[in-house]
């Protein structure tokens, strides 16, 4: 099992990587929140940490090399994430428009989807995993512990703060924009904003 300290020095990297601005999967949680509520944005929460998770495994089980071999692959799935990212933006941006601000909600399973491709647009996050987890590793203990407890905490901290920034997001906005189409306008912006950091991060 991972010691105490190596525990805390790991959380603290995590906590430093997540002080950057909000990301794809951050604006998405805040745009969701706005417009159809906290408790049914978890479902989207939720799909962000699938894939993570999935990510996570190809990186314990030695896959970051063949991600890294196919670059013509990386590019597809980060190009169709924008695609579709900016696809669903631009339909709430029309809902808005058209003052459908009460418009039917999305079922959590299309929720949890717009979460997981968001994610899983970004299929460098392996490479991510495989370089941030050997440094906290211990190769003289059993490696699959101290696997499950990186993953894990790494997943509550992504977790809770997209909560937090779904949260304050509503608790600071929704009152205001509640008329008007204005919250489907918010949530299609907040969509495009992170369909253009994907592609940002695709061209770079």
């Amino acid at each position: 099992m991972i010691e105490q300290e190596v525990w805390l020095a790991y959380l603290a990297t995590v906590g430093v990587f997540f002080l950057s601005p909000p990301g794809p999967s951050q604006l998405l949680m805040i745009g969701n929140s706005l417009r159809y509520g906290l408790p049914r944005s978890t479902a989207t929460m939720a799909g962000d940490l699938t894939a993570n998770s999935l990510q996570m495994t190809a990186a314990a089980f030695g896959l970051a090399g063949a991600v890294a071999a196919q670059p013509a692959l990386l590019e597809v799935i980060r190009w169709a994430g924008v695609a579709w990212l900016a696809w669903l933006g631009l339909r709430e941006l029309k809902r808005g428009r058209q003052g459908m601000a009460d418009a039917p909600a999305p079922g959590r399973g299309a929720l949890w989807r717009q979460g997981f491709v968001t994610s899983a647009a970004n299929p460098k996050a392996v490479l991510f995993f495989a370089a941030l987890f050997p440094q906290f590793v211990d190769p003289q203990q059993p490696i699959w512990p101290q696997l499950l407890v990186l993953g894990a905490t790494y997943l509550a901290v992504d977790g809770s703060l997209l909560l937090l920034w779904g949260a304050a997001a509503r608790r600071a906005l929704s009152g205001l924009l509640r008329r008007h189409g204005l919250l489907a306008r918010i949530s299609g912006t907040m969509m495009l904003l992170a369909a253009l950091l994907l592609a940002l991060r695709a061209a770079g």
